[in-house]
């Protein structure tokens, strides 16, 4: 046994360590399993007394994918489309756009890449057409050739791939999930899996938000006043003039809008947009058409707003599409005050009533100032109504437009919109100085960390689509996992029966090396932080056969020793010896095969190369160690009789 000593301590060393790891994972494990049979109010009691050592077992535990614990799988694509239209810019014109669109009608019935398309459409319908009167840039003059505008296309089409990856990653990061994975699907797809969240909605708005941040001027509430009036008349059907004016009709339901406040040298208070909103619900639901509504198709899916504000009305959640669709009429764009769009704020009027409805407001459709000067952003709490908000702050040439800005337009509104909607649209009372902003009128701490998250992270270069959304629920990740260790016990129980009955005391010596086996392996992927999903447990119990097979190769070579007449220690050094070779060369190509799935595999794929090569090394470790130790100790110091059957 003193010849060991550096085995036996490499045994003990490895096992310790492993312990060490899978600790978090074993008290993870009974935390949970004490919560299950907690009340709801102790155990909400027992997470805020326990919440950091909850939180720090749950970052060191063995990580669960996303088939084991829930979660959402979501498959992006990335809009290169808008891309080429942002880099074109004002220089489009009609021609420009009908290429486009029938490039992208391809790349959708196809498959043809965009870029790919876009040229081949441009040189089929006028081969003798310039592109670089479409494109400017420093690599992009006037006389640039069509091949060097595509290689640029096609440069900024893979760079905007790399950059929307980048910007997802930083973006997940912060929402908080543990082992996400994020990797590249063909050309322009991006998949995120992301386990242990149940929230799709957050999610999505989380990741599809081109974090697109736009300071802009509100309609002129006479103006907006006007066109509503005239818009409702292009509506209204054969009807009888009402009694009453919408104006005269009684008003209720006050939602104020908490605004930007900034303490700076010239301190600058912010009241409070009036968003009285008219109360005629009642008056819709009317049968008959005594005040002139009934039939309205606008009114049948809006209730006005008070006169004189920027607000056009409000629209219920699900009649948002119809209104939309008659907005896009020309003759009703055509009488909305000009340089004017409508936009949804991004809070329901009355979060807690029974039906939502979403204002919308009349915005201008010029940018007076970006979100590419905003240099922070951060959750804040307002100090007076103790709401969540976000903290803005400029760079210089920020402050100094904001200064001018709010200077300019004192007792107007100014809409701060993020990816085409409104967060808050405040009253400016005083010139801002300092380059502080805020974003207020916010639903939760939670809406004010995904803002700042997005902000942070930067903005997308072209708008991504969910193609592809799955959503797993926590009760079949269960099923799952209980699945998954039913196999490994099963597949144990089988190998552990049939090496003891074929090879006698030696099995059982192997069992107990399978058994080491295991806690190596969980060892390893909760040491090096890896995730346990479906397929890995597959490549647990494909490793459980293979870690015997080295064992069955140095017993039969015992059995072959033992036969030419040599004595047991004489046996056991040459069948470990000659078997040597054979288990390392199967176990290495084996492993090789590992390393490439790992490399060129994707999201199941990479979770059983992991755990096969995890296998493969703890499994080499215990058949020729561990196992040559016992029968040492067995044989040599114990003058033990050991049978292989």
């Amino acid at each position: 046994m003193k010849g060991n000593l550096t085995k036996v301590s490499a045994v003990i060393f490895f096992l310790l360590l492993s312990g060490w790891y899978l600790y978090p994972s074993l008290m993870r494990l009974y935390y949970n399993n004490k919560l299950e049979n907690l009340s709801e109010i102790e155990r909400i009691e027992y997470e805020n007394d326990n919440y950091a050592r909850l939180q720090r077992n749950k970052e060191k535990a063995l990580n669960l994918g996303l088939d084991l614990q829930g979660g959402i799988h979501i498959t992006l694509e990335v809009d290169l489309s808008e891309l080429v239209q942002r880099l074109a810019g004002e220089r489009r014109d009609e021609f420009f756009d009908e290429v486009l669109a029938a490039a992208t009608e391809r790349t959708l019935a196809e498959g043809t890449p965009l870029i790919d398309a876009f040229e081949e459409e441009f040189a089929s319908r006028d081969p003798n057409a310039s592109l670089s009167r479409y494109f400017r840039s420093d690599e992009i003059t006037r006389r640039s050739s069509n091949s060097e505008v595509m290689a640029y296309l096609r440069t900024q089409g893979a760079d905007a791939i790399t950059r929307a990856i980048e910007i997802i990653r930083n973006r997940v990061d912060r929402f908080g999930v543990t082992e996400p994975s994020i990797q590249t699907q063909g050309g322009m797809r991006i998949v995120v899996e992301l386990p242990g969240v149940d929230d799709p909605e957050r999610v999505r708005r989380l990741l599809k938000g081109t974090a697109r941040l736009e300071f802009r001027l509100m309609a002129d509430p006479g103006e907006l006043n006007n066109s509503i009036q005239r818009i409702i008349q292009h509506f209204e059907v054969d009807i009888a003039a009402p009694d009453t004016t919408v104006a005269d009709t009684t008003m209720t339901g006050d939602v104020p809008e908490v605004l930007p406040q900034v303490a700076e040298v010239e301190e600058a208070e912010t009241t409070a947009a009036d968003n009285d909103a008219l109360d005629v619900s009642e008056l819709l639901a009317q049968e008959d058409d005594e005040y002139g509504l009934a039939g309205n198709a606008l009114l049948d899916v809006m209730r006005p707003r008070q006169q004189g504000s920027v607000l056009f009305g409000d629209v219920m959640a699900q009649d948002t599409a119809a209104f939309n669709a008659l907005m896009l009429d020309p003759d009703v764009q055509a009488l909305l005050p000009r340089d004017i769009e409508l936009l949804y704020h991004s809070r329901p009027v009355d979060p807690n009533a029974s039906q939502e409805f979403f204002t919308v407001l009349g915005v201008n459709v010029n940018e007076e100032l970006s979100g590419e000067t905003i240099t922070d952003a951060r959750v804040d709490f307002d100090q007076t109504t103790n709401q969540p908000l976000v903290a803005m702050t400029m760079n210089s040439e920020g402050a100094r437009i904001w200064s001018r800005l709010t200077g300019a337009n004192i007792d107007k509104n100014i809409a701060i919109v993020l990816d085409g909607v409104v967060y808050s649209y405040p009253t400016v009372i005083g010139k801002i100085t300092g380059g502080n902003s805020q974003i207020t009128g916010l639903g939760s701490r939670e809406e004010a960390e995904d803002i700042v998250t997005v902000l942070k992270s930067g903005a997308l270069p072209a708008p991504v689509n969910i193609v592809e959304e799955r959503t797993v629920g926590p009760s079949l990740g269960m099923v799952s996992r209980q699945a998954g260790f039913t196999s490994i016990m099963v597949g144990l129980f089988i190998v552990a029966v049939f090496m003891i009955f074929y090879y006698r005391g030696a099995g059982g010596v192997a069992d107990l090396a399978l058994l080491i086996n295991i806690i190596f392996i969980l060892g390893i992927l909760a040491g090096f932080q890896a995730t346990l999903t479906l397929p890995g447990i597959a490549g647990i119990v494909l490793t459980i056969g293979m870690a015997v097979d080295a064992n069955v190769l140095i017993f039969e070579r015992v059995r072959e020793e033992e036969s030419s007449g040599k004595t047991l220690k004489a046996s056991i050094d040459g069948g470990y010896s000659k078997a040597l070779s054979a288990i390392i060369d199967a176990n290495i190509t084996t492993f090789f095969v590992g390393v490439i799935l790992y490399s060129f595999g994707v999201g199941p794929i990479k979770g059983f190369a992991v755990t096969l090569m995890a296998g493969i090394l703890a499994s080499l470790f215990s058949a020729i160690v561990f196992t040559r130790i016992i029968f040492d100790y067995a044989v040599i110091e114990r003058h033990r009789a050991v049978s292989f059957g």
